[in-house]
């Protein structure tokens, strides 16, 4: 190898030298990259015994400026930034890196003023004095005084302070008892004056018993005031710098700089509040070590207010969040929790897997990846996650106070579950159900999970596998209802013209022709006072394949779109997901329009508004960049001068055409909000004054799916409706509205206060 290198060093003239200098500060990052990993993945080993075998590594590596420069680059980078290595580091390798940093700022002062990363723990490690932290905080907690700004911005500030208090606060208070003492005064005022009017909006389950669902600053706040009780002693934090305690306490302190935070600003976008999702405790998670004991033995859970619960939480989010578009390397990294001797890992998992899965209003990642996530959990570990079984049977068991938007999230997880596992279950577990209304929570839940399963699967294939009692909540099999496929139905209205109409098709008659024939049907509503329907409108199953024109002909008023949209779910009414495609091509060739169908229309109409927008911004920078370069070739000739003036002239046009439609567009959109909201009113009202008028109780299961649909919209598309909100308040929601009703509208105002 050396002679390789001298053969090279000569017939280069001299030019390996060169190279080497140029790729100086690469070599030395790769190595302090592999010296910083090696540090991350000794967690487990004495302490001492791993700094002491990294030592004659490390003492070579920082003994130049350059070298220092950047190790300073490579740490925060490597800190920062998920993707750099293949074991990224995690929350609970936190205190290993600070423990880095305080060793080599008690061997050189400017390498610790230069690094000002994960403050809170450097506190622990002499990195940063103490009184300069929680002056730092003392800044955060004053936003919480400011007037006239978003509830939410406050929320942030609080909830940064309150969750570095689990790795500093012991510190914290031993140096500076009295002044955080005032913080946490501070902090308890502004929790009590909050607003939490939202938080009914957000809760998975409405009943607070088994778990109750609290708002996350008050769980937060009561996990660090039970830390305090308990003297700040926790036991999942790991602590390596108390193994060099004699080191870092000689060390110099850096003070940090005074911190303002940065005033609000309108329209500015802060985290959304949240609600933390229980569903075990420590009776209901007790781990076994051992194959298969009785009764269970093992770690026991930790209380809802311990914050142990939060470290361990937060630490998980986190290597979703890391992991999560590779399932297989999320569910390795998962099981692989340090620590997982001390906690019942597995309860963990599941319950914060479908903490995140049913978040409102939506969840971090699309629901598809907690499905393959939770498969392959269960393919690393077959036969020994009980865990998951047993969450669905307590979510199954808690449907009836569940959100109406986490149901469906269960049901399209359950279903696909189930594909992947041969749609095994006991079903028999939960034929208690088939007793009650079939709208009720459970048995609705059932039918509509065999219904997406069906999507999965087959008819005979869910028939087969769901036991013989279940049949009333079997979904129908997809079949095509044509009502005038056979002569005995030739007594119905347009028996004849639609015997006409197939015919014509068959021998591929042409648009004219056909609409020729439809203009001789008679309408058999015409006498009557209801509604009639357009002629020929009886004979249209036929035509949903034809062209858009024949299709566009019958359904010039709205009569004819409502109408066509009854025909497309009586031929296919069992079948759902058919009936979505063709109301969906019916939308997209404009057969019908967004005052006929309103739910399915919001997602298209907001891409629509957002692609105009889009288009004018493009135009506005266009036009700025063609000004700009007219201003920098001011001195060209005449007739450049002239072609630009053109452009510019087109492009301004652009600009006010394209900003006609960003208006006639948002217009439409608000429209069909309220239309939307005015519908959802007018139902709940009248369900309301009915029950009044009988004493009925107003709390049936259709009252608690329409208000909790009242409250998806919102939910869903609450950046567009926040547009609207003077418009809404001043035409709908006002204080006449009977307070069930208004309610929602005031939750879902409470989310950006």
């Amino acid at each position: 190898m050396s002679r390789r290198r001298h053969s090279e060093s000569e017939n280069d003239g001299g030019q390996e030298h060169k190279r080497r200098r140029t790729s100086e500060p690469i070599e030395i990052e790769d190595r302090l990259e592999s010296l910083i990993c090696r540090v991350g993945r000794r967690v487990h080993r004495p302490w001492r015994a791993t700094w002491r075998g990294l030592q004659v590594s490390w003492r070579p590596t920082f003994q130049t400026t350059k070298t220092k420069s950047c190790a300073f680059y490579v740490l925060c980078k490597f800190l920062t930034t998920s993707h750099m290595f293949t074991r990224p580091p995690l929350p609970e390798k936190l205190s290993v890196y600070t423990t880095l940093v305080g060793l080599l700022n008690a061997r050189n002062y400017n390498f610790g003023g230069e690094f000002v990363r994960f403050l809170s723990d450097l506190v622990n490690c002499h990195v940063i004095a103490a009184p300069s932290m929680v002056a730092m905080f003392e800044n955060f907690i004053s936003v919480t005084q400011e007037e006239d700004v978003p509830q939410v911005r406050a929320d942030w500030y609080v909830y940064v302070v309150l969750s570095c208090l689990p790795w500093v606060g012991k510190e914290l208070y031993e140096k500076k008892d009295v002044e955080m003492d005032r913080l946490f005064s501070q902090i308890d005022g502004f929790l009590k004056r909050r607003v939490k009017t939202h938080v009914s909006m957000l809760q998975v389950w409405t009943a607070e018993k088994p778990h109750l669902q609290e708002e996350y600053l008050d769980c937060l706040w009561a996990q660090i005031q039970k830390l305090k009780k308990d003297r700040w002693q926790e036991r999942h934090i790991l602590r390596p710098y108390i193994a060099f305690d004699s080191v870092l306490c000689e060390a110099l302190q850096h003070n940090l700089p005074p911190f303002t935070p940065p005033g609000h600003i309108p329209g500015a976008q802060y985290p959304m509040p949240h609600v933390v999702f229980r569903m075990f405790d420590y009776t209901d998670a007790r781990e076994s070590i051992n194959p298969c004991p009785f009764p269970p033995q093992g770690p026991v859970m930790p209380g809802s207010h311990s914050v142990e619960r939060f470290v361990i939480e937060e630490n998980l989010h986190c290597i979703i969040k890391t992991h999560w578009k590779e399932r297989k390397t999320c569910a390795a990294q998962l099981l692989s929790y340090p620590g997982k001797n001390k906690i019942p890992l597995n309860y963990h998992i599941v319950e914060v897997i479908f903490g995140e899965l049913f978040q409102l209003p939506a969840a971090p990642h699309i629901d598809v990846m907690y499905t393959t996530l939770l498969i392959e959990l269960c393919k690393l570990q077959p036969g020994s996650l009980p865990q998951l079984a047993q969450a669905t049977e307590m979510l199954f068991m808690r449907l009836d106070s569940m959100n109406t938007s986490c149901i469906d999230r269960l049901i399209n997880w359950f279903s696909h579950h189930l594909s992947n596992f041969q749609f095994r279950w006991s079903w028999d577990d939960w034929s208690d159900c088939l007793t009650m209304d079939l709208e009720k929570p459970k048995p609705k839940f059932i039918k509509e999970v065999l219904e997406k399963s069906m999507r999965l699967s087959y008819h005979q294939r869910i028939v087969d596998i769901v036991p013989a009692s279940f049949s009333a909540l079997i979904p129908a099999e997809n079949i095509f209802v044509y009502k005038y496929a056979d002569e005995s139905s030739s007594s119905l209205p347009g028996y004849p013209a639609s015997i006409t109409v197939g015919d014509a098709i068959k021998n591929r008659a042409t648009n004219e022709e056909i609409l020729a024939i439809l203009k001789e049907v008679p309408n058999p509503n015409q006498e009557d006072d209801d509604d009639s329907a357009p002629p020929g409108s009886q004979i249209l199953q036929p035509l949903l394949q034809r062209p858009r024109k024949v299709l566009k002909a019958l359904t010039e008023n709205d009569e004819g779109k409502v109408h066509i949209l009854k025909v497309v779910y009586e031929a296919w009414k069992n079948h759902p997901q058919m009936v979505a495609v063709l109301v969906d091509k019916l939308i997209r060739t404009q057969i019908v329009d967004c005052a006929a169908i309103l739910h399915s229309t919001i997602r298209k109409m907001d891409k629509h508004v957002q692609k105009i927008q889009q288009e004018l911004e493009e135009a506005k920078d266009k036009l700025e960049k063609q000004q700009h370069k007219h201003k920098r070739d001011s001195g060209d000739e005449e007739d450049m001068e002239k072609n630009s003036e053109d452009e510019e002239g087109q492009l301004e046009e652009q600009i006010d055409r394209l900003q006609e439609k960003v208006e006639s567009a948002q217009s439409e959109q608000k429209n069909l909000f309220l239309v939307i909201f005015q519908r959802f009113i007018m139902l709940l009202t009248e369900h309301l004054v009915r029950c009044e008028t009988g004493s009925a109780d107003i709390s049936t299961p259709w009252y608690k799916n329409c208000i909790e649909r009242l409250q998806q919209v919102f939910l869903m598309h609450h950046v567009t409706i926040q547009q609207y909100m003077g418009t809404l308040e001043n035409l709908l929601f006002t204080a006449e509205l009977d307070p069930h009703i208004l309610a929602v509208y005031q939750q879902f105002c409470a989310l950006q206060l």
